[in-house]
């Protein structure tokens, strides 16, 4: 008996990274069936990148609000109505989401299966319902899930993590975030902005995993204004009859709600991929090629949250196009060019990490800072925090990183990302015009400290590179 589906690409998963490749598998005429058992939206949509920034965005209004007091502006008592801000972060959120939505309802007819997946051989799958499906290829994009380890588990209700923080009806009164990466720090720094009382323990000893000791320093003072902050904790979890009350080696604390944010695995389970035939490595992902996403020899690739490698979107939207298009043609991939690595936490300053970046001690490339603590739009704007590290060939003055701990970080990080990506080196982009006064014409005193390098050879002194230097903006 044949099986009950075929097709040339099945994608399994229908995120970012499963969307992408479907569309791209489709358009090298491709035959493709996109199956998930939900066809919720994309994380980005309903976990992630949006409803963070829903209430980052509210965040922000009440912070502007309280610290206008510099620039002469006086009102009075601003009161955050928690139950309004989170009904806005639901009502935006699910915009977005149908819009996702509405992308499935347009794909042609038959393309869409509903159903869960797993292996039963290298070319075949089993689905819930009981349906058997061959494919000429396949293409892994199941995404990923928050790590939550047992002691977390337990605490019930109490516990937040990004797939329930969001559908709370209020802001809690008090909050303990364990985790300070990105995601952590993000939710942490909106929540204390909305007068929730905040701690933040993180097991290691920075936040955000800034690469530079200075930076990370920097932002760690500027975040210890807002909320409390703990490194070094490694957190025990204890539910009470009030809250949650959690220790670590020198302290602890009770709050209301625990928000976890330690990571977030590939989510593998029930896919069998064993019998599949893949060489499984050890956190149970198949080993494969990143440059052609493949797994092995196999006609089976993998993309998106589920390599466990780079968990951005427009990483998940670029791995889906290569997967599918190398997945429409197994017999002939092609090894395809990566994006520079390019990361951001959305905080305030904001933290970028683009390319090879290090600490200013240690690098081995011609290292520029640009301070935007004296930077003059920064001032102007009451933003004046933290500073900028461009990383550059001590030969051709090529950008190839870029470290930032700075106001508008988002969009300087993109011009640095464009211009690493494209090449670019420090003297051409010193030539480039820089409107006065803009956050961008801060980062001439980085270059500039990269041009005087190239001209006098790069400081045996790695100290040098904090030397008071020019750092004006004309």
């Amino acid at each position: 008996m044949g099986p009950d589906l075929h097709c040339d690409v099945a994608i399994i998963g229908a995120g970012t990274a499963g969307i992408s490749a479907e569309r791209s598998a489709r358009r090298q005429g491709a035959q493709t069936l996109l199956i998930d058992p939900h066809f919720a939206g994309t994380v980005c949509a309903r976990i992630g990148c949006m409803p963070s920034k829903l209430l980052i965005a509210a965040a922000q209004a009440a912070h502007g609000a309280r610290t206008a007091g510099p620039f002469g502006i006086r009102g009075g008592e601003v009161r955050v109505d928690g139950a309004a801000v989170m009904r806005r972060v639901r009502a935006l959120r699910d915009e977005f989401v149908a819009g996702v939505k509405d992308s499935f309802e347009a794909l042609p007819d038959g393309t869409t299966v509903k159903a869960a997946a797993h292996f039963t051989g290298p070319n075949y799958m089993t689905l819930d319902d009981g349906r058997r499906l061959s494919a000429r290829a396949f293409v892994l994009a199941t995404g990923s899930h928050p790590a939550v380890p047992d002691a977390f588990a337990a605490l019930g209700d109490r516990l937040e993590t990004n797939q329930t923080i969001f559908e709370r009806e209020t802001l809690p009164e008090s909050l303990a975030v364990v985790g300070g990466g990105p995601l952590g720090l993000e939710l942490a720094q909106a929540m204390a902005r909305l007068g929730v009382e905040v701690t933040v323990l993180e097991a290691s000893d920075r936040l955000a995993g800034i690469a530079d000791r200075q930076l990370a320093t920097n932002f760690y003072d500027r975040l210890s204004t807002e909320m409390t902050i703990h490194l070094k904790a490694e957190v025990t979890p204890r539910r009470v009859d009030d809250g949650v009350v959690l220790e670590w080696a020198g302290g602890s604390l009770k709050a209301e709600r625990v928000l976890l944010a330690i990571g977030r695995p590939p989510s593998l389970e029930g896919l069998h991929l064993a019998a599949a035939g893949l060489t499984l490595k050890e956190n149970g992902v198949p080993d494969y090629d990143p440059r052609t996403l493949r797994c092995g020899k196999s006609a089976i690739f993998i993309a998106g949250d589920m390599t466990g490698e780079r968990p951005l979107l427009h990483e998940a939207s670029a791995e889906g196009t290569i997967a599918g298009a190398n997945a429409a043609d197994p017999d002939h991939t092609a090894p395809s060019h990566r994006l520079v690595p390019f990361s951001m936490a959305f905080t305030h300053p904001g933290v970028v990490s683009i390319g090879e970046v290090a600490d200013r001690a240690d690098a081995r490339t011609v290292v520029g800072y640009a301070d935007f603590g004296t930077q003059g739009r920064a001032r102007v704007e009451n933003l004046n925090v933290g500073g900028a590290l461009l990383y550059a060939e001590p030969q051709t003055g090529r950008l190839i990183g870029a470290l930032l701990v700075a106001p508008m970080a988002e969009h300087l990080g993109h011009l640095l990302a464009w211009a690493i990506e494209a090449g670019e080196t420090a003297p051409t982009l010193l030539d480039r015009p820089f409107y006065h006064p803009t956050y961008e014409e801060g980062l001439k005193s980085a270059l500039r400290d990269i041009c005087q390098a190239l001209e006098n050879g790069v400081p045996k002194d790695r100290d040098d590179w904090d030397r008071p230097g020019d750092h004006s903006d004309g």
